[in-house]
């Protein structure tokens, strides 16, 4: 076969970190991956910040794939025996398998077997392993913007941080942050769905009763969606986070009707998840995520394609919550410079921080709340993204330059995170603390859900309406700032930083804030 090829631009991948060798991968081996294609057009702008939404079937006609450019894709590849198993051309995605042998030959690359760390702590994990840049058939040259799969690396980890009992000072239970954080009373998240994306591990619908009824509150209805080869499967490291999202979510927003979309942990599951959650129906008024990864250790294409995905949430009205991290400025990456997290540092995601908050349960009344860091315990993830640009709506937000060019601030938003301060769950029948931005990110998701419900609206991407008026040294409505501690590179300050963003919310103070700004 004579074919001409060509790269496709962001395809690049570098050996994964702390892999070791396998052996080969068997010519004959199955292999499943997911391609990406192009739009018809690009989403406008405003529609993406706008208060205005678009129906799935609209955004599907007008701003997915071109029925043409998958048929041409089904065609080309099958002459290397590759075959397309699915296809939605809402989301621009299509599933495609064969064997490594075919995979290899369509895509010009080499697999081989590796094991790495398991970002949730358990045992290694083995899967295929590729390096360098993918390259395509020239026909379909632009058509296709990624593909996602054929490398299975563990692509993300949760945010989570457990409490050391000798550190513990305080903990709470997620109603009680809810009066801390003023959350709008006469609100609950009815007619709200919530949905959660997860990458590991599952829950026991007994531990969900009895952690409800020990809170006073009906248990919420839950799905359990499975994704590729994701289930929800209990008796796993990553329980503990997927119990915190579903535990938080539910005590604050106990009206949601919660879907927990479980994928596994590969660039090809994330965007599956993300994708497969923000186009159901019902369209969900948050998706909430607390895993990710440094910037770094995503290929480009990767990243763009899971940004144009948030882009088609906000299009629908989901507001994307996302952990920033809690390795605090370096996110992990131990080589003195700062880094940030991805999904957090989306443009189209709102980025989450954590806080150390000493508070009284009883009244909700606040001593002290400072940046999460500093203690050696983990600390809130922050700083500025080197792989997206500076956005419209945090210009005047004094958000410091990394190197050449002005870049994504993170986090947009924040809330108790530190596990010292940390959030009460159950999981597997035993009581525990934890925390991290893990627990921020479902706090804000059912903050939004209660926002949604109160409005009579979805709200999308919250950005540009929670950074209106906001400059240097001064925040928004609806916002208490965080002026005290430091993640590492950066310090607390008046206004927008990047420790904490805006600071933590005042739900009520917020909801007034949106029906002002909404109704103009």
């Amino acid at each position: 076969m004579n074919e001409q090829f060509v790269p496709i631009p962001g395809s690049e991948r570098s050996a994964a970190p702390q892999a070791r060798s396998a052996g080969p991968l068997a010519a004959s081996a199955p292999v499943e991956a997911t391609i990406v294609l192009r739009r018809r057009a690009e989403v406008p702008h405003e529609l993406v910040t706008g208060p205005e939404t678009i129906p799935q079937p609209e955004l599907a006609e007008r701003y997915g794939a071109e029925p043409a450019d998958a048929d041409r894709v089904r065609d080309v590849l099958s002459r290397f025996g590759v075959r397309v198993t699915d296809v939605d051309l809402a989301s621009r995605q299509m599933r495609v398998t064969g064997t490594a042998e075919q995979m290899t030959a369509a895509f010009r690359t080499e697999l081989s077997r590796a094991a790495s760390p398991d970002p949730a702590g358990g045992a290694p994990v083995e899967h295929r392993h590729r390096e360098g840049t993918l390259e395509v058939p020239a026909e379909l040259d632009g058509l296709i913007v990624a593909v996602l799969g054929l490398d299975d690396r563990p692509q993300v980890r949760p945010h989570l941080r457990h409490a050391h009992a000798e550190a513990r000072r305080i903990s709470y239970k997620p109603t009680e942050l809810g009066n801390v954080y003023h959350f709008p009373p006469g609100t609950d998240g009815s007619g709200q769905v919530l949905a959660v994306a997860e990458f590991d591990g599952g829950y026991r619908k007994g531990d969900l009763d009895a952690y409800f009824r020990s809170l006073g509150l009906p248990t919420p209805q839950v799905t359990a969606v499975s994704v590729g080869t994701g289930r929800n499967h209990p008796g796993r490291d990553a329980d503990v986070e997927v119990v915190l999202d579903m535990q938080v979510a539910g005590a604050l927003a106990p009206g949601a009707e919660q879907k927990v979309y479980f994928a596994p942990n590969t660039d090809q599951g994330f965007i599956s998840a993300v994708s497969q959650a923000v186009h159901a129906t019902p369209t969900p008024a948050a998706l909430s995520i607390s895993w990710g990864a440094p910037e770094e250790f995503w290929t480009e294409q990767a990243r763009a394609a899971l940004d144009e995905a948030f882009a088609d949430a906000a299009a629908l009205g989901v507001t994307v919550c996302v952990a920033a991290g809690d390795d605090g400025s370096d996110d992990g990456v131990h080589d003195g410079r700062a880094h940030t997290d991805f999904p957090a540092s989306s443009p189209h995601a709102l980025a989450c921080g954590g806080t150390s908050l000493d508070a009284d349960p009883a009244t909700g009344e606040v001593h002290s709340e400072r940046v999460w860091g500093g203690d050696g315990g983990g600390a809130t993830g922050g700083g500025v993204s080197v792989a997206f640009g500076l956005p419209v709506w945090q210009n005047a937000a004094g958000v410091p330059h990394n190197g050449s060019a002005p870049g994504r601030g993170v986090p947009d938003v924040s809330g108790a995170a530190d596990p010292a301060t940390g959030y009460e769950v159950l999981v597997n029948g035993r009581a525990t603390v934890v925390g991290g931005t893990s627990a921020v990110a479902p706090l804000w998701a059912a903050l939004t859900c209660r926002l949604v419900e109160a409005l009579g609206r979805p709200l999308g991407m919250l950005h540009p309406l929670l950074y209106s008026g906001v400059t240097p040294g001064h925040t928004s409505r609806g916002f208490r700032e965080i002026n005290d501690g430091t993640n590492g590179a950066f310090r607390a300050a008046p206004g927008w930083d990047a420790c904490t963003g805006l600071g933590v919310p005042d739900g009520t103070e917020l909801l007034a804030s949106l029906r002002e700004l909404t109704s103009r």
